[in-house]
């Protein structure tokens, strides 16, 4: 049985691993989803692509062909720890809509991981009574897209995407348990 010690030592390295398969899915020709994951909506669009930003680029986007939720798991696939969907999230931080020809796919990322969480927390063992408010906020950022994953309508919610972001992030900052 390995020690508390090793498990600890361990987390950074499945940390990084997961923050590293979140990061690369739907950038570049991959087409296979990582194990244990569902493509993105974005990676069957962008796999036929030379250029994400060209105008040669399919008049269908990603976040169009898109419905809720925007992703799924695998069968069979086991819901992300929350720790673990929190992780995803928080990488969005370090990406934003100011790279030319990065918003779509920055806003979709944002929505997937957002939904994600929202999945995870609501399989927690923790309960749902537990998460109470990172769950209404994302449940009524869903209610605002009323279904639309389309880019214009993420751009156009751009700030309630970002600002759903934020509050999640801060009320789990002040829930330390819930992602170390």
């Amino acid at each position: 049985m390995p020690s508390a010690a090793a498990a600890r030592r361990a987390t950074p390295v499945l940390l990084a691993a997961v923050l590293l398969t979140s990061c690369s899915s739907g950038h570049g020709d991959a087409t296979a989803p990582a194990p244990g994951k569902a493509s993105s909506p974005a990676a069957p669009a962008a796999a036929g692509r030379s250029d994400p930003a060209s105008p040669a680029s399919p008049a269908t986007s990603p976040s169009e062909t898109a419905g809720y939720p925007t992703t799924e798991a695998a069968p069979g696939a086991a819901v992300p720890q929350v720790r673990d969907a929190f992780a995803v999230l928080q990488a969005t931080y370090n990406d934003g809509c100011t790279t030319p020809g990065n918003c779509e796919y920055f806003l979709t990322r944002v929505l997937d991981n957002l939904n994600d969480l929202y999945n995870s927390m609501k399989a927690s063992p923790k309960g749902t009574g537990h998460f109470a408010a990172p769950l209404a906020r994302i449940r009524a950022m869903q209610d605002a897209l009323e279904g639309d994953f389309s880019f214009p309508n993420l751009k156009r919610h751009q700030k309630l995407l970002l600002d759903t972001r934020e509050e999640v992030n801060t009320w789990m900052q002040s829930h330390p348990d819930d992602y170390r």
